[in-house]
């Protein structure tokens, strides 16, 4: 039986590492699991996952040069993330797929205007900090020019 990437088979794991499992399978071949193929969430400790002798479906992901890789993760359905940063569950015109699954919330009303108080203060730190950054320069001038006489 030749091996085809998109293959899933049933093996045995056979040793743990800490980057990942070897899984022993049909016809005498072994693959190898990487740590990030083991589970859709982020995996710290391949052991917290998986135990040496644990019966697994996997899938041939890559085999090349006579390595086999696997993937225990792409056989499980992806996690569904509630609110994406890209918006994927909003249609081209803006509008959410399914209602009930994305709860309209209200916008967040713009922060409130400063105060002239707050201005000033902001713009004396700014003064007060190119100030410092200034003299502290001309220090430095007059040292270096008070040493060479």
């Amino acid at each position: 039986m030749e091996l085809t990437v998109g293959a899933v088979l049933e093996g045995k794991v056979k040793t743990i590492t800490n980057f990942g499992a070897f899984v022993a399978l049909p016809e005498n071949k072994t693959g190898m699991v990487h740590i990030s193929e083991v589970a859709n969430t982020y995996v710290s400790d391949i052991r917290q996952h998986l135990t040496e002798g644990q019966d697994v479906k996997v899938v041939v992901i890559g085999a090349e040069n006579g390595k086999i890789n696997l993937s225990m993760k792409r056989l499980e359905p992806k996690p569904q993330r509630e609110n994406s940063q890209r918006g994927s569950n909003t249609r081209p015109g803006g509008r959410p797929q399914n209602a009930q699954s994305a709860p309209m919330r209200a916008p967040t009303p713009p922060p409130a205007p400063k105060t002239a108080d707050q201005l000033f203060e902001e713009r004396l730190k700014q003064f007060m900090s190119e100030s410092d950054s200034k003299l502290s320069g001309i220090r430095a001038d007059h040292r270096t020019k008070s040493r060479r006489r």
